[in-house]
């Protein structure tokens, strides 16, 4: 199937015409014959019986409404990736998940609401929400001076029904920063390696200022054989299998050890960062047309 597929590129309504990194698989495939429509995830009047697969791109502002988006994904019939994977991987207690099998991931305290923090005595710690896209309410704190911060995050977070998390702050952000590893399928299907880059350090300002993700600084980075295989081991695990995927985005750090460490696991709606790397579009749309 090529020139009489239908292809929706979900996103939101803040962005009707798609994020800028998404334009080059829309362009490579329209390059290809497919006829490809940017549509609203919440779009009333969307037909998803329509198309031939409804690929999730850019729908932030789920956030504040992520059961009725774990719902809406219930209803598409082919969306990548997958409904089962929406709701398992846009709350971060998935980290639960994969430590219990074994995977390195940064030490992380879950908060939930009516439960109660209490701050390490030092340190440098990141809080945020569980379901967050974008950097959203996350704030680097330095403890003891920014304890009373800190804790009125967590207490802000929980006292409006969510769940907060609480991180170490790692040192090699500021050095080696992070390291995204981008995997699409090859031509058998298998989840691989597509392309890599390194995102430079965002929480650099006082304690509890905002993010402003775009203002992310992106180079690209060839992964170290190390990361490459932290990376496929995280995949392995992936409940239902790695091969359901259309995309993953796999965040790793140097871990104190030098480990790569799991930040986080992108299978919902992560930027691809297509734009960075020549050639990944172009990879990714003939990973579509190869799924129809």
């Amino acid at each position: 199937m090529g020139r009489d597929a239908r292809i929706a590129l979900v996103t939101s309504a803040d962005l009707p015409d798609l994020w800028d990194d998404d334009h080059p698989l829309r362009d490579a495939l329209r390059e290809r014959g497919v006829t490809v429509e940017a549509v609203r995830w919440d779009d009333p009047a969307a037909d998803w019986s329509g198309y031939d697969l409804a690929v999730i791109r850019s729908p932030w502002d789920y956030v504040a409404r992520r059961e009725e988006f774990v719902a809406w994904a219930r209803t598409v019939p082919r969306l990548a990736n997958p409904a089962a994977i929406v709701a398992w991987n846009t709350d971060k207690r998935y980290l639960r998940d994969l430590a219990a099998a074994g995977i390195p991931i940064i030490p992380t305290e879950f908060i939930g609401p009516g439960e109660s923090w209490t701050p390490p005595s030092q340190g440098e710690w990141v809080v945020k929400p569980t379901i967050s896209a974008g950097s959203q309410d996350t704030s680097r704190y330095r403890l003891p001076g920014d304890a009373t911060l800190a804790t009125a995050h967590v207490e802000r977070l929980t006292g409006a029904g969510r769940t907060a998390m609480i991180q170490p702050y790692l040192s090699a952000v500021d050095t080696a920063g992070e390291t995204a590893v981008l995997c699409t399928p090859d031509a058998s299907g298998e989840l691989t390696f597509s392309h890599g880059i390194r995102k430079a350090p965002m929480l650099t300002g006082p304690a509890g200022a905002p993010i402003d993700a775009s203002s992310e600084r992106i180079t690209p980075r060839d992964p170290s054989p190390a990361e490459i295989e932290a990376a496929a081991r995280v995949l392995a695990v992936i409940p239902g299998g790695a091969k359901q995927l259309l995309y993953a985005r796999v965040d790793l750090i140097p871990g104190p050890d030098g480990t790569p460490t799991l930040i986080e696991l992108e299978l919902t709606e992560p930027c691809l960062f297509l734009r960075t790397a020549p050639g990944s579009a172009d990879r990714l749309a003939d990973a579509i047309l190869a799924r129809l």
